[in-house]
């Protein structure tokens, strides 16, 4: 893997991880039907973008 490789793993960790906060608050208040399920495509996503770049 080059340096431009892990450099956007390392940013796609660090958003997956914001991400994740926002799903926990979006699963508590649900105030919004279907934020909960956007933000985990968009997680998921950017898991496969990651797999993607470790290939």
């Amino acid at each position: 893997m080059d340096k431009k490789a892990k450099k956007k793993i390392e940013v796609l960790r660090q958003r997956i991880q914001k991400l994740q906060l926002q799903l926990a608050g979006a699963r508590q208040q649900e105030d919004e039907p279907g934020e909960a399920q956007r933000i985990e495509n968009e997680i998921k996503t950017l898991l496969a973008d990651i797999e993607k770049l470790k290939a």
